[in-house]
């Protein structure tokens, strides 16, 4: 699954913040400064990105990495194995997935044999005899004995491909019950529905440590009981808690880190921590390759993921958060340990004026009432533009990954190569959205998304290896459109609703996960329906990106009227020189 990050009214992206920072710089505070532009100007002093974040930034990258398990490793526990009918006439106990028979007694299905159904057998006597005797009957299992154009279906009794052991051998879901293991992808997006701002809550009123280490230990504990589960329907409560409770690690990770770092250092603050979400889609591969079984995958993933707890005791709290809840000697202390592990000095002074203008700041803040219907009604056709898109980037984000598994090849390689190239997809937006635009790279990715998608159904499942060559193609494009997007977003409302707008829209993605574990279903109807669903969104949405303002070398709109006027010849841009 693509790495993301779900907003709540605490947040900005990382484009605002560097640019916001300086823009108000001038603005704000008696002294031409605020709290926030004083304490970058402190970390500059004690190192932006010294050993003291690095520290902290290796142990940021646990939640990020861990997270990736627990958002799709129902890929792995909850997917269907390759199976088929048990031919009474034919097989026996030592039988295997394929035997020299099958060309007459299991009908195919494209390059694979039908799962669910086999050819009708002409002798109900013989079947009873091979059924009886558990043994072959050569007399009957010959191609006379069955009915090439009539079949028949099995619901229960099947020959397995692989040692593959998921919850579909464990809680018998084949056939027409297989709609179950599609369902808990669907709850587990409803719980990150739920979990994500419920995470955000908790993170602005106790703390980013304190979420990252209670979410992160109760996640584990869910995912440990789920391990255990004695039925589907426990296997499913506890796939949705655990993404209620561990939905909030990715977004709490990001926030610190971005926080623990200085003004001009959060750009590649950014890019470094979301890599590290792929990077655990690939050890959760390798993990599910090398346990195989769903129980011990579980147990192998969750139980480390216990010593989250520990980070109430070793990760530093938020500085700026510390700020805002009015916490100065802890604020103090924390500056001064940084700077000591950086190797660096700061002066009481500099503590004593960050400490009162925070003072100053928290005495005149006042709750203020955002015009967020009258920003829905004046900016209602940019708003629908930008859920459409953010549903269509999560649908195919997620369904890609989903998708990965079903590909001819080996699964688990598929799986990774998939996580793999997200990476420099990533990476790639901070080179091309100033030179292009933030509208032509995002409409452009769409499309060369959709391109792939289309190409996928006209080369057919006879070319593996170009097919898995285009689905490549398809997930870097889309995940380096995903990361334009957050940032587009950020740009395109204004500073008093900007992160409500962000959040609105970003919700209205997850619409786009709860749908995309249903692909496989639509493919049981069409091999390819799912590829042709991404390509036909891709080129919808893609296409009406550019209904919307460019915001490149642009002022972040500070009101309604800004916002409203960006696509202004004369809206005034950005300072060439500013940092």
């Amino acid at each position: 699954m693509i790495a993301e990050i779900e907003t709540t009214n605490h947040k900005t992206s990382p484009a605002v913040f560097d640019v916001e920072d300086n823009k108000q710089s001038k603005d704000d505070g008696a002294d031409g400064t605020n709290v926030d532009r004083t304490l970058d100007n402190i970390l500059v002093r004690i190192g932006q990105f010294g050993r003291f974040q690095l520290l902290n930034y290796v142990l940021l990258c646990i939640p990020m990495m861990f997270n990736a398990f627990c958002s799709i490793s129902y890929a792995f526990t909850a997917s269907t194995v390759v199976h088929r009918c048990n031919v009474t006439q034919c097989d026996s106990p030592t039988s295997g997935y394929y035997e020299p028979w099958l060309n007459y007694t299991i009908p195919m299905k494209g390059s694979n044999y039908e799962q669910c159904t086999r050819f009708v057998a002409k002798n109900k006597r013989a079947e009873s005899f091979a059924t009886k005797y558990s043994n072959t009957s050569s007399e009957s299992c010959t191609p006379d004995y069955f009915h090439q154009g009539a079949v028949e279906k099995c619901e229960n009794n099947f020959k397995f491909r692989d040692e593959v052991y998921t919850i579909s051998n464990e809680f018998s879901i084949f056939c027409s019950n297989v709609w179950k293991l599609s369902m808990v992808g669907t709850v587990s997006n409803i719980g990150q529905f739920v979990g994500i701002p419920l995470g955000g809550f908790i993170s602005d009123h106790f703390g980013r440590r304190t979420t990252l280490a209670v979410c992160g230990f109760l996640s584990a504990i869910m995912g440990l009981l789920r391990s255990i589960s004695s039925s589907y329907y426990m296997f499913i409560t506890f796939e949705f808690l655990d993404l209620a409770v561990g939905a909030t690690l990715y977004q709490t990770a990001f926030l610190l880190a971005i926080e623990l770092v200085g003004l001009k250092r959060r750009v590649a603050a950014t890019t470094i921590i979301t890599v590290f979400y792929p990077l655990g889609e690939v050890l959760l591969a390798a993990l599910a390759q090398k346990f195989q079984n769903w129980r011990h995958l579980l147990r192998v993933l969750y139980t480390p993921a216990l010593l989250h707890i520990v980070f109430l005791l070793i990760l530093p709290e938020s500085v700026r958060w510390l700020l805002s809840q009015g916490k100065e000697e802890e604020v103090s202390r924390l500056l001064k340990r940084a700077a000591r592990i950086n190797k660096r000095e700061i002066s009481e002074e500099d503590l004593k004026v960050l400490i009162s203008q925070n003072r100053m700041k928290l005495q005149q803040s006042h709750e203020s009432s955002y015009p967020i219907w009258k920003a829905l009604k004046l900016f209602r056709w940019r708003f629908i533009n930008c859920c459409l898109c953010w549903f269509t980037h999560k649908l195919i984000g997620l369904g890609l990954s989903l998708t990965s598994v079903t590909l001819a090849g080996n699964k688990y390689v598929n799986f990774q190569l998939s996580g793999l190239i997200q990476m420099p997809a990533l990476i790639l937006p901070l080179f091309i959205m100033d030179k292009i635009g933030r509208r032509y790279s995002l409409c452009g990715s769409m499309l060369i998304c959709a391109i792939c998608m289309l190409g996928a159904t006209l080369v057919g499942a006879n070319n593996a290896t170009l097919q898995l060559v285009l689905f490549l193609m398809g997930k870097f494009a889309i995940t380096c459109s995903l990361q334009i997007l957050y940032f587009f977003t950020s740009e395109i409302f204004p500073t008093n609703i900007r992160n409500s707008m962000l959040s609105l829209c970003s919700m209205a993605g997850r619409f786009g996960s709860m749908l995309s574990p249903q692909g496989p279903l639509l493919a049981s109807y069409y091999e390819f329906a799912p590829q042709i669903l991404f390509a036909s969104f891709a080129l919808l949405s893609g296409t009406s990106t550019l209904l919307f303002p460019e915001t490149t070398d642009k002022a972040l709109p500070t009101t309604l009227h800004d916002a409203e006027h960006l696509s202004d010849k004369k809206q005034k841009d950005l300072p060439k020189n500013i940092d």
